[in-house]
């Protein structure tokens, strides 16, 4: 995989999970959508293991590496890093991205691999926002008691269908938000 060869497997597979969960994830429609033989994906997986292997590693390093990166204060004071994160995953609203997310936590659900991803890149969150929180002054507990809402804010509004229309959902979202940040 490091040489880059199976990404195409990878995202071809993601894009399946998203649609059909992992169920669908098969070698012959994943062949079929992306033009190809099956042959190719024998070259670079030994089999549907281990291209689900190789999702979930993506996954996870993939979601370790951007809240770390999303929580890097920068010069910048911890609420307002806070602030940029909620902006992030509120206003930029990613349908694929949190298709893929879902589908993954359902997979998760009965089988022990996808479920140790979830659970590593669940702590990396978690572990990452309460060092914000704790950087605001707040004494451990407390932070990750915040931590623990603010995701719960982060995936929970993402999945309401709010019947406001786009700005006032924004607005609403926004005040919600000010809550986390007081």
């Amino acid at each position: 995989m490091s040489d880059g060869k199976g990404d195409v497997w990878v995202e071809a597979g993601f894009a399946e999970l998203a649609r059909s969960g992992v169920e669908g994830v098969r070698v012959e429609v994943l062949a079929k959508n992306l033009g190809v033989t099956k042959g190719g994906f024998y070259r670079r997986f030994a089999d549907r293991a281990a291209l689900l292997d190789a999702m979930l590693e993506r996954w996870r390093e993939g979601r370790a590496a951007s809240i770390a990166q999303q929580t890097s204060l920068d010069g910048e004071a911890p609420r307002e890093r806070l602030r940029a994160v909620i902006q992030l995953y509120s206003e930029r609203l990613n349908p694929e991205g949190m298709a893929i997310e879902l589908a993954i936590r359902q997979w998760a659900r009965s089988d022990g691999s996808a479920a140790a991803a979830v659970a590593s890149v669940d702590a990396a969150r978690l572990k990452h926002v309460a060092e914000l929180y704790r950087a605001t002054g707040l004494a451990a507990e407390e932070a990750d008691a915040q931590a623990f809402l603010f995701y719960c804010f982060i995936f929970g509004q993402s999945l309401l269908f709010v019947e406001r229309g786009p700005r006032k959902r924004s607005q609403l979202v926004a005040k919600s938000a000010e809550k986390l940040l007081t």
